[in-house]
């Protein structure tokens, strides 16, 4: 029995070398034909099906397998297939070359040995890593970075501290029950996000001596320059502004500042104009994911009222994209800068395609909850300015049993979406700072839109917080919005008198007591005409539907103020224009149709030329089967809002109803179908 024992066991050996020299050169084999071709390359798939075809048990086709799907994938699906061989390339890795790792510096000959295995390390956990990140797996990521702080590297190659950091900070709305390494608050997550920073700068300082020797005297720069990119953004969470900017200065002058993160610190604090200037400067972002800039920046244009140009660029962003992740954001910013330009259809047209889309939030702290809740905000706003629009097309509507029903449809369906809109707010642990706050630049809704959400909800409770905002905030140019939410929750209280004159302060540039400041001061509490149009929209709209009758000249200015300062607004709002109308050219049945049509829009019309008035010109004519009209359009002050746009159409059926839309500044086709609004 013994000698059999002996026996098998010198096959076992045997058989094992046997087996080790034909593995040894099967590898041999792969790792010479693996030069020339990266994991990324067209070649790579088949390239890995091969090297695993020759030794399963190698790493290199797992990984060439993994990486190349990563890099070409762009959804849910994709990044999943991923996943499985890039998990198996890892582990195979770690089996066969982990001792090795853990003694990688301990000479320069076994770290130059292992170099190329290092790097074959980085980017398999990379690419895993971005997998994970991609589909929601931050749990993953977090034992896989464990994984490599079991190596004990003295060099922190992959970041692991910076990206537990992140973790924290991007799922920091849950709690330990969602995934395991998260605390029970957003506090204790984000002093997490914290910790793990500043755990990161005493790993630098831990090392540097021994680093320094290694790999020069500025080997840690980059490396802490990762730590202030995660720490500027996590102060600028926690409105610790100062901080928030010392670092981004610090990665300024390291050429590492993230300019699009620096924009959204500047509309944060109500440097609107500053935003817009850092969003365009040229900076770096992933293939495959959401690029900030083209979310953010339409709504820059929101605010200076530059809608068209909003829906120009983002129009162009979606053909150049497609459906891939980020389509979702930019079709959301795309409805929004539509609503504000009065289209409707296209608003809506857009909102469904994003309700629709399965986004992944890639390359961004944006999440699910935040993209579901903006869309339904968007939703609600637009069946509210619907209502409004059927109440501004017919100035008789509630004779009319088609805009009774569909007025009543339509404030049917705005309380349903509210109420959707609500729980989703009541069970957002965020409220406070995405929506309450106004301008985080965590935030993907506007001043705007939470105003209009919040007017309707506890009146005392806002008002009593708003102005506790406005002794507490640190943003001084934020102030003035502060102030705009407690005028409008006082309007929306029936407390009239009392918001004309908050609203009449607000245009007021505030009284210095010295005499040497009183300019800068002025600049720093004014709001900004060019970029802030919406602003001074609200605060005039609130004015003209304040003032009583026996202040009509008051009430005038204000109207016409908010014609000239935001015209796309003024239909969906309740304010009835008075507009001087000349109509010219030729005239047929058709034409006297549309003509009656757009008279019989919510718009006092006046018999004579009125100075205080907008004066509207159309010119009529018809070529062939189709008749054109030429659209002008200019306010009391005798600012040009509409410069001769032209209307093709072909019958009077929605007509005058379309052109009462576009004397306010709103856009649409030239060929227009003659549908009924």
């Amino acid at each position: 029995m013994k000698r059999l024992f002996i026996f098998i066991l010198l096959l076992s050996i045997c058989f094992a070398s046997a087996y080790a020299q034909k593995n040894f050169a099967q590898r041999y084999e792969i790792d010479a034909k693996r030069i020339g071709v990266a994991p990324f390359d067209k070649d790579a798939l088949p390239r890995s099906r091969e090297f695993i075809r020759l030794d399963s048990t190698y790493y290199v086709g797992w990984m060439y397998e993994g990486i190349y799907k990563y890099e070409r994938s762009s959804d849910y699906l994709g990044y999943k297939s991923a996943i499985a061989p890039l998990q198996k390339a890892f582990n195979l890795l770690n089996k066969d070359f982990g001792k090795n790792f853990k003694k990688l510096f301990s000479s320069p000959q076994v770290y130059m040995d292992n170099q190329s295995r290092l790097s074959d390390l980085f980017e398999i956990e990379n690419s895993l890593q971005l997998c994970y990140n991609n589909i929601e797996m931050p749990d993953s990521t977090m034992s896989l970075l464990d994984k490599i702080d079991n190596y004990h590297l003295q060099k922190d190659f992959f970041g692991t501290c910076t990206e537990r950091a992140w973790l924290f900070h991007r799922n920091r709305f849950f709690i330990s029950d969602k995934y395991d390494f998260l605390k029970n608050s957003i506090d204790e997550n984000e002093k997490m996000a914290i910790h793990w920073c500043y755990n990161g700068f005493e790993k630098i300082q831990k090392n540097q001596a021994i680093n320094d020797f290694w790999f020069g005297p500025r080997q840690s720069e980059d490396d802490r320059m990762m730590i202030y990119h995660n720490l500027a953004i996590l102060h600028a969470y926690k409105q610790n502004y100062d901080s928030a900017e010392f670092y981004y200065k610090k990665l300024e002058a390291g050429n590492r500042i993230s300019w699009g993160n620096y924009a959204e610190l500047q509309m944060e604090i109500g440097n609107f104009d500053k935003g817009m200037q850092y969003f365009n400067k040229r900076q770096l972002y992933r293939e495959h994911g959401l690029d900030e800039k083209y979310y953010y920046v339409p709504i820059l244009f929101v605010f200076s009222g530059k809608t068209k140009e909003a829906i120009r660029m983002e129009n162009k962003k979606i053909a150049e994209s497609g459906s891939t992740p980020g389509f979702g954001w930019y079709s959301i910013a795309l409805a929004r800068s539509y609503l504000y330009d009065g289209q409707l259809d296209s608003c809506e047209f857009y909102l469904t395609k994003a309700a629709n889309f399965k986004e992944l939030h890639i390359g961004t702290t944006l999440t699910q909850s935040q993209y579901e809740f903006t869309i339904n905000l968007l939703k609600v706003q637009l069946v509210d300015k619907k209502a409004e629009q059927v109440k501004f097309l017919n100035r008789g509507w509630w004779y009319s049993f088609t805009d009774l029903y569909n007025f009543i449809a339509l404030k049917i369906e705005k309380y349903l979406n509210v109420y959707v809109v609500v729980n989703e707010m009541a069970n957002n642990p965020e409220r406070k700072r995405i929506v309450y706050d106004l301008f985080c630049n965590e935030s993907t809704v506007s001043f705007d839109e939470s105003m209009f959400l919040l007017k309707d909800f506890s009146n005392s409770f806002f008002q009593n917080k708003y102005e506790e905002y406005q002794q507490k905030d640190k943003r001084k140019k934020i102030q003035r919005y502060f102030k705009l939410f407690c005028a409008k929750l006082k309007y929306e209280n029936g407390d009239k008198k009392e918001a004309a004159v908050m609203g009449e302060n607000l245009l007021k540039p505030p009284v210095s007591l010295s005499t040497t400041n009183s300019e800068d001061l002025t600049n720093e509490n004014m709001a900004d005409t060019a970029t802030e149009k919406l602003f001074y929209a609200r605060v005039y709209e609130m004015l003209a539907k304040s003032y009583d009758k026996e202040d009509n000249q008051k009430c005038i200015l204000a109207r016409n103020n908010y014609f000239d300062t935001y015209p796309q607004l003024v239909p969906f709002s309740g304010v009835t224009m008075q507009m001087n109308l000349s109509v010219s050219g030729e005239s047929d049945d058709i034409i006297t149709n549309v003509i009656k049509d757009l008279k019989s829009s919510n718009i006092e019309w006046t018999k004579e030329t009125d100075p205080n008035s907008p004066f509207v010109k159309i010119t009529f004519s018809k070529k062939g089967k189709l008749y054109e009209a030429i659209i002008y359009v200019k306010s009391a002050s005798g600012k040009t809002i509409v410069n001769n746009e032209q209307l093709i159409f072909k019958n009077a059926f929605g007509t005058g109803k379309e052109i009462a839309l576009r004397l306010f500044g709103k856009g649409g086709v030239v060929e227009y179908d003659g549908v009924k609004n």
